[in-house]
């Protein structure tokens, strides 16, 4: 079966960026997982995903409802831990200890952030490589930073979700990786860090930025690619982006209206970048349905991997 074409709308008529649209690629990559998760349940086998969420972050709150709802859409079954905020280190342990024992937990998450005062890296020391749905366990790091660049070989293991995520939307809109130059701005564990060294696999080369870089908006203008990850709304001008250049936002801010009092989501790049970019993934509707996307491959290539 073919995949239906993607569309190409431009944000504002003629000679502006083409929207990359994540939500109708997450949508066709969770119609293709549908498909191989009916072939494991034909061979017996129900994939599930796993998450661990301490508190009411709404942010995590919505983003966890977001994987479930994906889950429940293509077959996967569903196993949640909720601890409170109050969650002690030990908790924690103990919920990642019992997720690695669950024989229903195929791969499963810790959602971050956790609560303040909670290192988040013991935790996901301490998580089953093997059950690591986000690409976040130094394991499953260090596959990435020993892959051959140029793509040679395989990576036999979970890859991290936004970073991943990002790579398929560029490759989906038929936006040249391989030897251009790419500016990550930010550097955390989710985003900066892991794209950086998965671009670099790719032969591409690659910028991190950072709070101490002198001139973020010097090094975004020579860029054939930008990567806004900072959660700064708006931070990303039109000038600072090369013509034609492809600008992913994936940072989100809240931003409150004093005059009504309601919350609008903002990302990094300022919507006049349309005219200068030539493609731009929007906020909402972009990085986000496809990190959640590429959650639920992880979670199938997973069960996959454990059939062989």
């Amino acid at each position: 079966m073919t995949a239906a074409p993607l569309p190409r709308e431009r944000w504002a008529g003629e000679g502006s960026a083409v929207r990359i649209d994540g939500t109708a690629l997450a949508a066709r990559t969770l119609d293709d997982l549908k498909l191989r998760i009916d072939r494991l349940h034909d061979h017996g086998f129900r994939p599930g995903l796993g998450t661990i969420m301490v508190g009411q972050n709404p942010g995590s709150v919505s983003y966890v409802a977001g994987k479930h709802k994906d889950s429940a859409q293509i077959g996967l079954d569903s196993v949640r831990i909720d601890l409170p905020e109050t969650a002690s280190a030990a908790d924690i342990r103990a919920a990642i200890l019992q997720m690695n024992d669950d024989p229903r937990v195929t791969a499963f998450i810790v959602q971050l952030p956790l609560p303040q005062g909670i290192d988040p890296i013991p935790m996901l020391e301490l998580m089953n490589p093997a059950k690591d749905a986000d690409g976040l366990h130094p394991t499953n790091l260090g596959e990435l930073v020993l892959a051959v660049p140029g793509g040679a070989g395989t990576i036999d293991a979970p890859l991290p979700c936004t970073p991943r995520g990002i790579v398929a939307m560029l490759e989906a809109y038929d936006v040249p990786i391989r030897g251009q130059h790419v500016t990550i701005i930010g550097q955390g564990l989710t985003v900066g860090r892991p794209l950086g060294l998965l671009l670099t696999r790719l032969e591409a080369t690659a910028t991190l930025t950072h709070s101490l870089t002198e001139d973020v908006a010097a090094e975004c203008r020579r860029a054939d690619i930008i990567v806004a990850a900072a959660g700064v709304a708006g931070l990303v001008q039109p000038d600072w982006v090369k013509p034609g250049a492809a600008v992913i936002d994936v940072g989100i801010s809240r931003i409150v209206d004093e005059a009504t009092g309601k919350a609008k989501l903002r990302g990094d790049v300022d919507p006049a970048v349309a005219s200068v970019a030539g493609f731009l993934s929007p906020t909402p509707g972009g990085v986000g349905p496809m990190t959640r996307a590429m959650l639920m491959k992880n979670v199938v290539e997973a069960a996959e991997r454990h059939l062989r």
